[in-house]
């Protein structure tokens, strides 16, 4: 009998299988700060893309940044940026460390109280520029480079006072709790007319009168004392920030160890 025809070899196994484009292949799983970064840098960088996904959040929030739009931003491909993240929490987590970077001294005053004063008005002004950043802190834990020089910084300040760790851990707690409640308040009337696209004289017409109309039915007197027009000017309002951080500081030194 003429010979059959040769067997043909059986295929690879698909562990040995070479992905096509090798050089977009997505790094694994697990946090973006325990994966290595690529040999070399590719066009678009890791800082181009997470300098362009920060400027999108300031521009429209943090629900607009997409892999899609950061690449549209960049002029490249989305799968161009997979060389660098994974998913979009990667990209989160990279915009949330690198402004974090902002909130950093650069000199760090001698004095505790003058620390944190410091301390907290740069974490107020950073959180003004990037409103965003307000919900991603309260998403995804601040364990990125920037984010550990911030708590080291911070536990730096009060190293030198005479008190056990948990008073020092108590008050870094409520420094960073009265700044970021109190920048929250702050953008609330801002983030609102960003989101509905209103203008600062279309913002008042629309709330006026539905203001009037409340403090008109006799329901809140209190507020009806106030006026139409008791909002905070920016001067007002770091007035505000600065003095309910004194009362902060200075109920931390008058209350004794143990107190509540």
């Amino acid at each position: 009998m003429p010979p059959g025809p040769s067997p043909r070899p059986d295929p690879a196994p698909a562990a040995a299988k070479q992905p096509r484009h090798a050089g977009h292949q997505a790094p694994g799983p697990g946090l973006i700060w325990i994966r290595p970064t690529p040999e070399r840098p590719k066009r678009p960088t890791r800082d181009d893309i997470v300098a362009a996904a920060i400027e999108l959040a300031d521009a429209e929030g943090l629900q607009a940044v997409s892999i899609r739009r950061v690449a549209a931003a960049l002029r490249t491909r989305p799968m161009g940026l997979y060389s660098h993240i994974a998913r979009k929490d990667d990209l989160l987590d990279l915009m949330l460390d690198q402004v974090l970077g902002e909130v950093l001294l650069d000199q760090l005053p001698d004095d505790w109280r003058e620390a944190l004063r410091a301390i907290a008005r740069h974490t107020r002004a950073t959180a003004r520029r990037h409103p965003w950043i307000i919900g991603a802190l309260g998403q995804r834990p601040a364990i990125g480079p920037n984010g550990m020089r911030h708590r080291e910084q911070s536990l730096a300040a009060v190293a030198g006072l005479d008190v056990d760790l948990f008073r020092k851990g108590a008050l870094l707690e409520a420094v960073d709790a009265y700044t970021i409640g109190h920048v929250t308040m702050e953008l609330a009337e801002r983030e609102t007319k960003r989101r509905e696209r209103l203008s600062d004289p279309q913002w008042h017409t629309a709330t006026r009168a539905h203001l009037q109309r409340l403090l008109d039915s006799g329901d809140f007197p209190h507020l009806a004392g106030l006026g139409l027009d008791a909002g905070l000017s920016p001067a007002e309002q770091q007035r505000l920030f600065d003095a309910g951080l004194e009362w902060l500081l200075t109920g931390f030194t008058t209350t004794p160890a143990g107190g509540g």
